[in-house]
Parts: structure tokens; C-alpha cells; sequence
């Protein structure tokens, strides 16, 4: 069972249980940051890459594993980063690694929400929940500062599908992605070139393609 500690926060004084979350071993097995149940949770003022992240050790199999740093958003709109312990470590500075992208074969459209989800963590979006706005197709996945439309139909998505996910996240100041797993009509395509918006494919295998140039920058960038 994975950790879980009472962490108060220091700016609104609210009680919170945090369960430590669990990642999953190229073995198969979860592993979970062992937190310090004396530490005192410090809050996220700025985002600095190497402090990001932490190296986890499988305790079955050994293999090390990088994997987010613990942290908790309060109502109050502060983050919380939870104290780790024990034989976590920071990724060192100057090594932007990131955990290696394990995909699950599509066989129904739950599994390739599933996909997207798991592409988005990789990403580094670890709250992606279902939007509270659902799209005119597909299935909404929403995140903090991220958007994203899965779209298991079997037509190709349409310019129009493109539009309506760009102007849901510009409403929300969010970036925006899509997932399809049957392609892009051409309009499609150079409509999302020009507003910017990040196209994949979802193979069978599970795993996104990048299908267009935003697509192909931010797959480069996060790889």
C-alpha cells in the first residue's frame, strides 16, 4: 500500500491526507516515493527542471526509474511539494530525463483514452482528469494549463473538431492537444497548423504519432 501522510497548508492553514501515487516498473511492478512522515512540505514558487523530478528503485526487479516529485494543490491555489525520503533522489541537474513511455494496445475507446492519458503524464501533466466541458466528439481530457480531445470515432477528425478544442482551451488558457485514431482530413491538418494545435495518431499499439509540425516540436521536445 503506498504512503500516505497529513500535510497542513502553510498559507490557508487546510488539513490534507496525501496518499503517495504509485508508477509502474518497466516489471510491472508499482512503485511508490517513500515520503517523510517528519518532513515539513515546502510550496512551489517556481518551476526549476532538475527539481522536478525524483529516481525511484524498483524493489523487485532493481531497475531505477525517474519519475514527478510528489506535490499537492490545495483549493487555496497553493502547491505543495511533499518531503521524500529514504532512497528517492533528484535527477541531476543538467540530465532533463524523463520516464520512458510505456503504451498499452488500443482495443476499444476506453484503452485509447487511456493512451492519451498516459502520453500526457509523459508529458508531465500527472492530473489529467475528464474535462468538465464535453467536446462535440470525443471524449475531453483536462489537466492544470493543458487540454486535450481523444477522438475514437471512425471518421477522420475535421477542421471544425480542431477549431472547437482550440477555442475551449483559449477560453481556459490552456494549451490544447488531439488524439485521433483515424486520421485528419487535409483541412483538418492546416487548420491546426495554423492555430497551432498539436495533431496525433493513436496506432493500435498505443503509442501517439505526431502527425503535424506542432505535433512532431512538442514530441522532440519532451522525448
Amino acid at each position: 500500500m503506498p504512503e500516505s501522510v497529513p500535510v497542513l497548508c502553510p498559507a490557508c492553514r487546510r488539513p490534507h491526507r496525501f496518499t503517495a501515487p504509485s508508477y509502474p516498473c518497466a516489471c510491472g511492478t508499482p512503485v511508490s516515493p517513500p515520503l517523510d512522515l517528519d518532513g515539513v512540505p515546502g510550496t512551489v514558487d517556481h518551476r526549476a527542471w532538475q527539481e522536478e523530478w525524483i529516481t525511484l528503485r524498483c524493489g523487485r526487479c532493481g531497475l531505477r526509474g525517474e519519475w514527478p516529485r510528489p506535490e499537492l494543490g490545495c483549493p487555496c491555489g497553493t502547491v505543495l511539494r511533499i518531503p521524500v525520503a529514504g532512497p528517492a533522489a533528484s535527477v541531476p541537474a543538467g540530465r532533463p530525463a524523463r520516464p520512458a513511455f510505456r503504451p498499452e494496445p488500443i482495443r476499444t475507446a476506453r484503452d485509447a483514452v487511456t493512451a492519451a492519458v498516459l502520453y500526457l503524464r509523459r508529458l508531465g501533466h500527472e492530473d489529467i482528469r475528464r474535462a468538465d466541458q464535453r467536446p462535440p466528439s470525443g471524449i475531453g481530457l483536462a489537466g492544470r494549463g493543458v487540454l486535450a480531445q481523444v477522438d475514437p470515432s471512425a471518421r477522420p477528425a475535421s477542421a471544425r473538431d480542431v477549431e472547437c478544442l482550440w477555442l475551449t482551451a483559449m477560453t481556459e488558457s490552456s494549451v490544447c492537444l488531439y488524439f485521433s485514431l483515424t486520421g485528419y482530413a487535409e483541412d483538418a491538418r492546416a487548420r491546426a497548423d495554423a492555430l497551432g494545435v498539436p495533431l496525433f495518431l493513436l496506432d493500435l499499439t498505443g503509442a501517439p504519432q505526431p502527425v503535424n509540425g506542432p505535433a512532431d516540436t512538442l514530441h522532440a521536445d519532451r522525448s
